[in-house]
């Protein structure tokens, strides 16, 4: 798709836009200027558009505390974005740099780690009543419930065989999971997968965060636990043969964002491992879900083109991880409790 031409109009964006070459997931988006000088995005419509409202608020507040952000860019009317019924248009400021899919080097996860602690400890300093709320995105609980749902009510599907072998393991390995739920609640970001870090253009340093419709109230551990179940697979999301967790990017990482973020209660800091197992857990189940339903991860049709193969394997990836992680928990949470 292009953006429409009234779209386009709302910003007075004269030269058009084109695809971004690392869109993620969920959102439609779109490189503006030669040189790029900003990012259109069509939200998806999960997200109300009172998210600007949250995005505005705590995008001031981290550029107050010195660090850099992407900004909402306001349209010729003063407005933060443009509601339709397929979701709501925004236009973002753009930082010059690169994405990773991957961590390759220690220095890249002290990096990212590091950015990342700022950001949370500049943040405790805020309250912030959030306008846009979106419930159960980590209720894990629910995305076990659902899955089950699932598989009890697709009897005729073609990947169902395939399908609840995954699942079983999946719902098995969360009902010994030994973790605590119920934790403090932080602003946090959400999402934070190494793609949402934006680096420099040698992929070395971290500059900012982005994608930020997820910033919501959130443990830490689920926060970091989705962090470090990305940051520390080097196999990246979509090779589950070689899908693992790192303990040499763990410990650089953790080091690094306990020694910059923010002051931790120590149940906490006890939960922190616990979250990564639990966020691979949970997005395993959500793929593995998705590969029957077909209703919220978008799939590469180039690589898998019957509908749902992409999400099984992604399920899969998540699910190696986890194994790996609970493999290694006590030399990993010997790293936490050393520091």
């Amino acid at each position: 798709m292009i953006p429409p031409a009234e779209i386009l109009a709302e910003w007075n964006l004269t030269d058009g836009a084109k695809p971004a070459p690392d869109a993620g997931l969920i959102n439609d988006t779109f490189i503006v200027g030669t040189p790029p000088t900003g990012v259109l995005q069509r939200v998806n419509p999960i997200f109300g558009p009172d998210i600007h409202l949250d995005i505005e608020a705590i995008t001031t507040h981290l550029e107050d505390a010195g660090l850099r952000t992407p900004r909402l860019v306001r349209t010729t009317t003063e407005k933060l974005c443009v509601p339709t019924q397929e979701g709501a248009w925004r236009l973002l400021t753009y930082v010059p740099g690169s994405t990773i899919h991957t961590i390759r080097t220690k220095e890249q996860a002290s990096n990212a780690a590091a950015l990342v602690g700022r950001f949370h400890r500049a943040l405790e300093t805020l309250e912030h009543t959030f306008h846009f709320v979106r419930p159960g995105a980590h209720d894990t609980l629910a995305h076990m419930e659902l899955l089950r749902s699932t598989i009890a009510s697709s009897e005729s599907h073609p990947l169902l065989e395939e399908t609840r072998t995954m699942a079983d393991e999946i719902l098995q390995r969360w009902e010994s999971w030994d973790g605590v739920i119920e934790l403090p609640t932080r602003i946090c970001h959400g999402d934070l997968k190494i793609s949402n870090i934006r680096f420099d253009k040698n992929g070395r340093n971290a500059l900012c965060l982005i994608d930020l419709d997820t910033l919501s109230h959130q443990t830490i551990a689920v926060e970091m636990g989705d962090a470090w179940r990305s940051w520390c697979n080097p196999a990246g999301e979509d090779d589950p043969k070689q899908a693992r967790f790192d303990l040499d990017i763990f410990e650089s990482s953790a080091e690094a964002w306990l020694q910059s973020g923010p002051q931790l209660t120590d149940e906490e800091r006890d939960n922190l491992v616990l979250g990564i197992e639990r966020i691979c857990l949970e997005l395993s189940a959500r793929f593995c879900a998705d590969a029957i339903r077909q209703c919220y991860f978008k799939e590469d049709r180039a690589r898998f083109a019957e509908p749902g193969t992409h999400n099984l394997f992604r399920a899969a990836g998540q699910l190696q991880v986890a194994r790996s992680v609970r493999k290694q928990r006590a030399v990993a949470e010997h790293i936490i409790t050393s520091r």
